[in-house]
């Protein structure tokens, strides 16, 4: 039995919000605000219920044709996106929302100012993707894609919006690949990365591969020019390009002059487009001079590094991994050749478990550069308010005047942000979203904390 509901607003999965008149809230997937819709319930708790569209009697002004055949509800859909229903402009005022209410709800705090969100192509954005293989049996054929909406099995797609269109148009051929191979059984996962020049395929598979599938593989190459094919046997850190022949998988940063190499397998941004905007937008925000020193915590590959390389005095990047930092300095290296960058250290430390000690030991520097993954920054937060607290353990150290936080999950910058402005004494002077993910319910986000 379906019930009749009123949704009034939009949560950061997706699902339409509405609430009964004994104020339960129900989520409704495929849902939009202003809408009257029947639905039904799937699973009930105490204070809230899960439920599917069943009709829409009232359908929200937002509403679109989403453009990918595999998108929707029923089952079997792909689930790679969740919002292609709703209009491109209003996913990106949905996700501004979340991130003001979270840093409200969460942490009581309030920028000062809304910065402008950072879009970009609403399509063929995603240069960095999973692609799962299965072989099923059943409908004598290999899938390659993503899976299925809250399924684990994978989606019987033939084409993808998201990917850019040449490899929307490599999916056919590599079902008929996979299928051709005799390891068709033991190849779980094709990873894609794309470069400014290279499109990187990454097969995973769970034993040695014949002779005859590697030449299947440098076949597949050859006909499908610009791609490359790294071989994945076990962790990540096994990949190994199948063939030293080529260009090099790298992108480009042209507003800072700079150019970085990757393997496919590494850390970087999905979105190019919108990675290029981001870094110029936070380095502008950060306003670093040539007489400062910066520190980048997070730092990566040297993403926000090099470019801020090329407009500071002195900076220090600082990582969690020892072959992160190698690949920094290799980086850093190769993009130097002029000594045009700033001099720059790279430094290996885990920052999940910073300590005050360890903060001044780092040095001042006047401005902070912080890009933390989905767990964020607490530690490094926790170490600042300490000593923004106890005076007697800071020295000769001073705190930064100024911090560009860079977020990929809303939650965890608001608790660093609850942090930094009762704690360290610091104003959130401006945050905005990112729309580093089209369609999907992922919010990037940055914030400005400044000591006033």
């Amino acid at each position: 039995m379906s019930d009749r509901l009123k949704v009034d607003a939009l949560d950061i999965e997706a699902q339409g919000v509405a609430r009964r008149e004994d104020g339960k809230v129900v989520f409704i997937d495929g849902a939009l605000p202003g809408e009257i819709v029947s639905a039904e319930v799937k699973r009930r708790k105490n204070n809230w219920e899960q439920a599917n569209l069943v009709e829409v009697h009232r359908e929200s002004s937002l509403r679109v044709r989403p453009r990918c055949p595999h998108f929707g509800l029923h089952e079997g859909a792909c689930g790679g996106c969740k919002m292609q229903h709703l209009d491109a402009a209003a996913q990106v005022a949905v996700k501004q929302r979340v991130l003001e209410d979270d840093l409200w709800h969460l942490a009581k705090v309030k920028p000062q100012t809304i910065l402008r969100p950072i879009e970009g192509p609403p399509w063929g954005y995603r240069w960095r993707a999973r692609f799962s293989v299965r072989h099923v049996r059943k409908k004598g054929t290999v899938l390659v894609g993503f899976h299925e909406r809250k399924s684990r099995y994978v989606a019987d797609i033939r084409e993808c919006h998201v990917v850019p269109p040449h490899v929307s148009d490599l999916l056919m051929p590599l079902r008929a690949l996979i299928e051709s191979m005799e390891a068709i059984e033991t190849c779980p996962q094709i990873e894609l990365a794309v470069g400014d020049t290279v499109t990187a395929l990454v097969l995973r598979h769970l034993g040695p591969l014949s002779a005859g599938d590697l030449a299947k593989l440098r076949q597949f190459a050859a006909d499908h020019p610009g791609v490359q094919w790294w071989l994945q046997p076990k962790g990540p850190d096994t990949v190994k390009l199948l063939d030293e022949v080529g260009p090099q998988l790298d992108y480009a940063l042209p507003e800072f002059g700079i150019t970085m190499p990757f393997r496919p397998t590494d850390f970087t941004q999905v979105n190019p487009h919108i990675n290029r905007v981001l870094v110029g937008r936070a380095i502008r925000l950060l306003d670093p001079q040539r007489g400062e020193r910066i520190i980048d915590w997070f730092c990566g590959l040297g993403n926000f590094t090099l470019p801020l390389a090329t407009r500071a005095g002195e900076v220090l990047g600082i990582e969690g991994s020892e072959a992160l930092v190698a690949r920094s300095r290799e980086n850093y290296a190769l993009n130097n050749t002029d000594a045009r960058l700033a001099p720059t250290k790279f430094l290996a430390r885990n920052l999940f478990e910073m300590t005050t000690e360890q903060l001044v030991q780092d040095g001042t520097a006047r401005r902070w550069l912080v890009d933390p993954p989905r767990e964020g920054a607490f530690a490094l937060s926790k170490a600042l308010a300490d000593l923004h607290q106890n005076p007697a353990l800071r020295g000769a150290w001073k705190p930064p005047k100024r911090i560009v936080y860079v977020s990929c999950n809303p939650a965890t910058l608001a608790r660093d942000a609850g942090l930094l402005v009762h704690q360290a004494g610091y104003q959130c002077t401006a945050a905005g979203v990112v729309n580093m993910f089209p369609h999907t319910a992922h919010v990037e986000s940055m914030a400005v904390f400044d000591l006033p």
